[in-house]
């Protein structure tokens, strides 16, 4: 337990720093170190962001799920809090895979947006969890009921993930099929390109946990500063 806490204690420390070169070196990775692919050019470098981010988004909606069954059935508000955190993380980055699948979308397919399964699924999943943190802006942070309903809510909401995932092998899509996940056989990605992928991968990760961990703190401290109100108008009313 006590290591687990020095753990978590050194969040301040350890997370920015890694975050910040871990961001750096996929930057620098995806313009210098990859090669220009032969067919789509220089464009096909949104994947050492696109990529990565849609997987941190996953795994930030992971933990709203997780953190929801717990305010369900512990009624813990701190787990609320860890879910808004989370759930504001996986808006923000399934937002940036919309934005980059566009930008990708315009010189490959000649426009920005159509209603391809893939596309479509991750858009619902966006707009889910912006109706989710909507709902829990508009009522109270010391809300049980309001709280509850909105874990629900999540919980119902994270099974859009295995439609999105799933969307090109089970309709037919513009999106292309996968490329680096593809059962047991080997990434349809050459050495450099997938070495940079990962590294992506790591840093957009450690972005994600980094900007969680804000998100977190500012939640508790909302909890908190309501929780004292609450108590001062209580105080006043005696």
């Amino acid at each position: 337990m006590s290591l687990l806490r020095w753990v978590y204690g050194t969040r301040w420390v350890v997370l920015p720093p890694l975050a910040g070169v871990g961001v750096m070196v996929m930057i620098i990775g995806a313009l210098v170190v990859a090669p220009r692919e032969a067919i789509e050019g220089d464009v096909q470098r949104i994947l050492y962001v696109h990529f990565p981010s849609i997987l941190a988004a996953y795994l930030s909606f992971a933990i709203v799920f997780v953190a929801s069954l717990v305010v369900l059935f512990k009624r813990d508000l701190r787990w609320d809090a860890a879910a808004r955190a989370a759930a504001s993380v996986g808006v923000l980055f399934t937002g940036i895979t919309l934005g980059t699948g566009m930008f990708w979308g315009k010189p490959i397919w000649g426009v920005y947006w159509t209603w391809d399964a893939r596309l479509t699924s991750t858009l619902v999943l966006f707009l889910i969890y912006v109706a989710y943190l909507l709902a829990r802006a508009v009522a109270d942070e010391l809300d049980e009921q309001a709280a509850r309903f909105a874990a629900v809510f999540a919980i119902i909401g994270a099974l859009d993930i295995p439609l999105v995932v799933m969307s090109v092998e089970w309709w037919r899509t513009l999106h292309p099929q996968p490329i680096v996940f593809r059962g047991l056989e080997r990434p349809a990605l050459p050495n450099e390109m997938l070495f940079v992928l990962l590294v992506g991968f790591g840093g957009i990760t450690l972005l994600a946990l980094w900007l969680m961990t804000l998100r977190g703190e500012a939640e508790r401290l909302a909890q908190r500063s309501a929780a004292l109100r609450a108590g001062l108008d209580r105080n006043e009313v005696v």
